[in-house]
């Protein structure tokens, strides 16, 4: 199949999920074209089957605001009229829906037909979609969509509950490259973070309020009363300063790193023990996921789709947005007993590899084939 996969490029799980779809089909044979203002982070290998086109948006005096839907919605019809796409999946609503259907309409009066697949990830329902601005434009394209696939049962009620769609949402849920992050631990990288053999706690998130990272320096500091430890802080955004001052007043900066935004994640998380992800709000939970398959157990929110994956007592733990104690609590009594850590990561790892992207890639395939025309021979 020829398929075009329009998302954003950034660190955030949306663009890390089409990205990494994008590179699956591709090793399975697929042509992929990548539609997108810039290369996204994890298009980080050469394939054959792997093509990138980039939307120009050029600006006027006359914008106060680059129109970059409609450059969009131009760089689509381009790419499906020049490279014969078979269809569109388009990852996160806004603007991504509006401007397929806008694409799809053009096409459409030249005699081709081209099906548009939409992906909801999150906050393009929880948060940006429900602003009034923009939310009948949202309804409108999401129910224009030929199929529409949600990355957990929690969004799939979610948007049911927020938007007057007409159309079934299919739950087709993350996945995660287990082969990828299933890494022997380097130790010589450990010793540097943790001389003295402290247990190693990690956070990886944009660092915005929904992540609640200010929760994450709390429960470390109450860890480091019980427990030697370090705190790896890997990301980046606007409360990166509000948790650096608050680890000082607390005591604790100086065993707390900050990495910025990390592409390879798989060597940090090698050398973890905990993952902690207090988040207000999590549509499906990929951090969390991801540090599950390098057999990292969770301590994290019940929110949104986080117990889905994090499954109590077994994987890690959960507890209500905020409540800070019960998550120290959970932390604290998991990091003092070597034998149940242990097992708590061989049990995040078993729960990871049922969301092994071997396992999801093939659903899409089935999707995508039923809209596929004929003469696309699955290939």
């Amino acid at each position: 199949m020829r398929i075009g996969i329009v998302c954003y490029p950034t660190f955030g799980g949306s663009g890390v999920l089409a990205t990494e779809l994008g590179k699956a089909l591709a090793d399975k044979g697929h042509s992929v074209h990548f539609i997108t203002y810039q290369q996204p982070v994890r298009l980080n290998i050469f394939s054959a089957n792997i093509y990138y086109h980039e939307v120009r948006v050029r600006t006027y005096p006359l914008f106060d605001y680059p129109p970059y839907e409609v450059a969009l919605a131009s760089t689509m019809v381009d790419v499906i009229r020049n490279h014969d796409l078979d269809l569109l999946h388009v990852h996160y609503a806004i603007p991504h829906a509006s401007a397929a259907y806008m694409a799809k309409q053009i096409v459409k009066q030249q005699g081709r037909t081209i099906p548009v697949i939409t992906t909801l990830h999150g906050t393009d329902i929880t948060l940006v979609g429900k602003d009034k601005t923009y939310e009948p434009v949202v309804t409108f394209s999401i129910n224009e969509s030929d199929a529409i696939t949600a990355v957990s049962n929690n969004l799939r009620e979610e948007t049911f509950h927020s938007f007057p769609i007409t159309k079934e949402i299919e739950v087709i849920y993350n996945f995660v490259d287990v082969a990828r992050f299933n890494k022997k631990p380097i130790d010589a990288f450990r010793k540097v973070i943790a001389p003295n053999d402290e247990k190693i706690l990690v956070h990886a998130s944009n660092f915005r309020k929904v992540k609640r990272v200010t929760d994450v320096i709390r429960i470390f500091a109450e860890v480091r009363k019980h427990q030697a430890a370090k705190l790896l802080m890997v990301g980046d955004g606007p409360d990166r300063p509000i948790a650096e001052e608050l680890g000082r007043d607390l005591g604790v900066d100086a065993d707390i790193r900050y990495l910025g935004k990390q592409e390879q994640m798989e060597e940090i998380l090698a050398i973890s023990d905990l993952f902690i992800l207090p988040s207000d709000y999590e549509s499906f939970g990929l951090a969390a996921l991801e540090a599950m398959a390098a057999k990292v157990p969770v301590i994290s929110s019940n929110a949104g789709g986080l117990p889905e994956i994090n499954l109590q007592g077994e994987t890690g733990f959960l507890a209500p947005v905020g409540d800070i104690a019960q998550m120290s609590a959970d932390a604290i009594t998991l990091l003092a007993d070597d034998a149940k850590l242990q097992q708590f990561k061989d049990q995040a790892y078993a729960q990871a590899c049922r969301y092994d992207i071997q396992n999801i890639v093939p659903i899409y395939e089935q999707l995508y084939s039923r809209f596929c025309r004929m003469e696309c021979g699955g290939k």
